[in-house]
């Protein structure tokens, strides 16, 4: 097979996978209302099929582009999320909760989704990328960042379960702000996909760090602009911020807030009061174990691959194990909090809503440094 149909089959492998993951999710649904065994059995049948499909595309897309496919935004969130499938999977067979999967997979085809609207195209490896290092590093990331994530599902279904989503207070509406921020991811592949279908890109000429002039080419309405070309949209930023990625973000935010305000008005409840019937059968004792173990386990994981491989790969690439880059710094930020976790769970007691929480901030930590510390904030990593 050529270098084309590897890259054809890997694509058409991954849809119907991420098709099956969205049919997966009715049954899963009927698992945790009903507690149906065969409803439970095709969930994860289904899911199974799915990831090894995903597994088919990740090996087809290696065989084409000639290395780990892990190296831009396409490639780690894609591998990202069929971690995730991965994880939800494995904790399954440990613990047996169906329940757990209607709320894992949606977040692995919000991932996938995330990345589909990047460039999905194979391009040759920048000279710091040629390495097997490039492998070892990003895949250990990837997979400790999934099984991480399960502590994040385990952790909002926790909530679910011992809050009264009915009433309002600061930590429902807490909640409510997480589950609002998942929407405006619906919002970013939503406008990312309209405004490539419906609009024209437009090319506005910029300045770089450097003072040098450039052409910027933005998929969406022109909002955010660097310094030096206000005249072209309604806000300038300092040129240390890639203005066309922000402008990106905020129209995420504003297409996510209008759909989550949409929503509202049509259910006239909180999205935390449509969810909160899904978990009622669930053990809550069950989850915060969960949670517990899947930081346990994503940690260390995350310790190898987020640390101690990078720092290797960095002296190889640049010369030295540690720079104060915006991606290396949140990395540590990252570790340090997981750290804390384990350390404040099994010296404090913390544990129960407190470990929810924490498993809550820790996910949006991830979050921030694979998406805007990669996609906003100019550093070493800024090619992802």
């Amino acid at each position: 097979m050529s270098t084309d149909q590897y890259l054809s089959m890997s694509s058409d492998v991954l849809f119907i996978a991420f098709i099956l993951l969205l049919v997966a999710i009715v049954p899963f649904g009927f698992a945790a209302k009903s507690k149906s065994k065969r409803s439970a059995k095709t969930a994860v049948a289904l899911t199974a099929i799915a990831f090894v499909l995903q597994i088919t595309y990740f090996i087809c897309r290696w065989i084409a582009v000639g290395h780990a496919p892990v190296s831009n935004m396409y490639e780690f969130m894609t591998f990202f999320g069929i971690m995730l499938i991965g994880a939800f999977l494995l904790i399954h067979y440990l613990y047996k909760q169906i329940m757990i999967g209607l709320f894992a997979i949606p977040i692995s085809l919000l991932i996938l989704g995330y990345g589909s609207v990047f460039s999905q195209e194979a391009s040759p490896l920048i000279p710091s990328l040629q390495s097997n290092w490039l492998a070892i590093h990003v895949m250990t990331v990837a997979f400790s960042s999934a099984i991480l994530s399960v502590a994040f599902v385990t952790g909002v279904m926790y909530l679910l379960c011992v809050l009264d989503v009915t009433k309002t207070s600061k930590r429902i509406r807490i909640l409510e702000g997480v589950l609002y921020c998942l929407v405006v991811v619906i919002g970013f592949v939503i406008s990312s996909t309209c405004f490539s279908l419906f609009l024209e890109p437009q090319s506005v000429e910029i300045k770089n760090r450097e003072g040098v002039s450039e052409v910027a080419t933005y998929t969406m309405p022109v909002l955010i602009v660097n310094e030096g070309e206000g005249k072209v949209g309604i806000i300038s930023i300092p040129s240390s911020i890639d203005a066309k990625k922000l402008n990106t973000i905020v129209w995420s935010f504003i297409v996510g807030t209008a759909l989550y305000m949409f929503m509202r008005l049509v259910t006239r409840k909180r999205i935390a009061q449509l969810l909160q019937p899904f978990t009622i059968k669930v053990n809550p004792k069950l989850l915060d174990e969960i949670s517990y173990r899947a930081v346990l386990i994503g940690f260390p994981l995350f310790s190898l691959g987020g640390l101690f491989f990078a720092m290797i790969w960095a002296q190889i690439a640049w010369g030295r194990y540690w720079g104060w880059d915006p991606k290396e710094v949140w990395a540590l930020i990252t570790w340090l909090f997981y750290a804390a976790l384990l350390h404040l769970r099994l010296s404090k007691g913390w544990e129960g809503e407190r470990t929810a929480w924490l498993a809550i901030i820790g996910f949006g930590l991830i979050v921030f440094n694979q998406v805007f510390v990669n996609l906003v904030i100019a550093g070493l990593h800024s090619y992802a």
